[in-house]
């Protein structure tokens, strides 16, 4: 006992010791009884049937509401090789749009993010509102690839525009209204147009300066792809696995029944003299 008292500060080894003895004695409290009354062979089958078929319907209500035990949750992930975009051609070049972006020569930073813009909404980009938690999103996460790959650090740049293009989820029955049979979803993209701030000098005892976008250099954009995650996979196997053991468990169990009964209904051998 002061052993394991002594390992009460490790999380994880309490953790397992908990789960363990939890275990023990639900399960193995049930399997005495059972065993007690039924025999073991019997009472383990019965036992064991129950087990999974109570994990069978929790598995069936983690993977309904989404809880339990969960897999990775939906994230943006940058597009492969075209993460970071720095100029209007990289935007024709890996596919946020189908043609060149006009300028007219000697154009400001400002008036090629303009026509950039125009471009992408006639590609059918949309522009999201800044209210939007999918703006939020979608901003934070180009956020934080920007200062991964050193392109700028914290406090450098500022999000101006987010783009939204594709994710629609199908079959959608009665015009939309019936859609929770619609399993299959279109790639769903996002671009994030991000301007240079000019460097400002922080003084000791007053309040930050407020952020000013640079217009002598250029804006980036972060090209992004919607991973849907795995948050049910966890769940789904935990049902559909527990529920074919006990369906096996089962077959088992009426298999055993129809044996029982056959040797019942046989004729009594003839006693020998």
């Amino acid at each position: 006992m002061s052993a394991l008292l002594a390992i009460n500060w490790e999380p994880q080894l309490r953790g397992i010791l908990i789960v363990i003895i939890a275990v023990t004695v639900l399960c193995g409290s049930i399997f005495l009884i059972l065993a007690t009354n039924m025999g073991v062979r019997l009472g383990f089958l019965v036992a064991l049937a129950g087990l999974f078929g109570w994990m069978f319907l929790m598995g069936g209500i983690w993977w309904s509401y989404g809880k339990g035990l969960l897999g990775k949750d939906p994230s943006w992930k940058p597009v492969p090789a075209a993460g970071i975009l720095q100029t209007p051609a990289a935007l024709t070049e890996v596919g946020p749009l189908n043609g060149p972006v006009s300028v007219a020569a000697g154009a400001t930073s400002t008036e090629v993010a303009t026509a950039v813009r125009t471009a992408l909404e006639s590609n059918g980009w949309k522009a999201l509102d800044s209210a939007l938690p999918s703006y939020q999103q979608a901003g934070a996460a180009a956020t934080v690839m920007l200062e991964e790959n050193g392109v700028f650090k914290a406090g450098e740049a500022q999000i101006v525009q987010v783009y939204d293009k594709g994710g629609q989820r199908s079959p959608q029955l009665f015009g939309g209204k019936v859609d929770f049979l619609a399993f299959f979803h279109k790639p769903h993209y996002s671009l994030v147009e991000v301007a240079p701030l000019v460097p400002q000098r922080d003084e000791a005892g007053r309040a930050p300066a407020a952020p000013v976008i640079d217009t002598s250099r250029p804006h980036q954009y972060v090209y992004m792809i919607r991973d849907l995650g795995n948050k049910r996979v966890p769940a789904a196997i935990i049902c559909l696995s527990s529920l074919a053991i006990f369906l096996v468990l089962c077959w088992l169990l009426h298999r055993r029944d129809r044996i029982v009964a056959l040797n019942r209904a046989a004729k009594a051998l003839p006693a020998g003299a």
